[in-house]
């Protein structure tokens, strides 16, 4: 069961850079909910969006997966035949957590899409002939210069007829609307509970592991990366969900 994230609730004498491990695990349900704003009408859609694109004998990937909560909604929502859902992130605690949740899903629900879980760095991982690829707030802690290339390659992994589904906290390039927004974001922190101190100290963990881009720097790299169009169908404050077609 998930505890309530307290994670940064006592002073920390030297806050360490943030990292998917076993606490934030624990704590990692509550965490996301009352961090990033929309998260579960995120979550829910892309496995309506992923529907539309899915194709019969490809796979459906769950990139940088955590718990598993996008691979859900896609065995939910996808019926298509002959597909398979493969989940990866790389780390353990995350894996093992995942893996418990979708045999608790499975027991409850009866013709589910198969699914296979990974523990693998998608940096180096050989991508089957795919026909969605979720990327679910997942470059964002892929270093910058790396990202080219694994859009590059998952471009190459798509059907014709496929997508990637790719969210992400971005910035905004006009200081005065960056501001805005980010000082809205802190308020939706603060409306769900969280303390001045949890906030700075959550910033400091995630500033040199979480580096974000704009949103023309996101649509620029698709472009280059041989995507024909991006589109996106969500935002909430600095948070974004955009669908890029091969």
């Amino acid at each position: 069961m998930s505890e309530p994230d307290r994670l940064f609730a006592q002073p920390h004498a030297r806050v360490t850079d943030f990292a998917f491990n076993e606490d934030v695990v624990r704590v990692f349900p509550d965490m996301i909910k009352r961090s990033v704003p929309g998260y579960a009408t995120i979550v829910e859609n892309l496995g309506v969006i992923a529907a539309q694109f899915a194709q019969p004998k490809t796979a459906l990937y769950d990139l940088g997966c955590s718990l598993g909560a996008v691979s859900q909604s896609l065995r939910r929502h996808v019926q298509q035949d002959a597909v398979k859902i493969v989940a990866v992130d790389n780390s353990p605690a995350m894996i093992e957590r995942c893996r418990e949740y979708m045999a608790a899903q499975s027991a409850m629900y009866e013709q589910l899409q198969p699914i296979e879980i990974i523990e693998a760095d998608i940096l180096n991982l050989q991508l089957e002939p795919s026909s969605v690829i979720a990327l679910n707030f997942t470059l964002q802690f892929i270093v910058p210069e790396k990202r080219l290339g694994i859009l590059q390659r998952i471009h190459h992994a798509l059907h014709p007829k496929g997508a990637l589904l790719i969210s992400e906290k971005v910035r905004f390039e006009e200081s005065t609307e960056q501001m805005l927004i980010g000082d809205l974001h802190i308020a939706f922190k603060r409306a769900n509970g969280y303390s001045e101190l949890e906030i700075a100290q959550k910033r400091s963990a995630l500033e040199n592991v979480m580096l974000i881009d704009s949103i023309n720097v996101h649509r620029e790299r698709l472009l280059e990366a041989g995507f024909s169009s991006v589109t996106p169908w969500f935002q909430c404050f600095n948070f974004i969900s955009l669908i890029a077609r091969p």
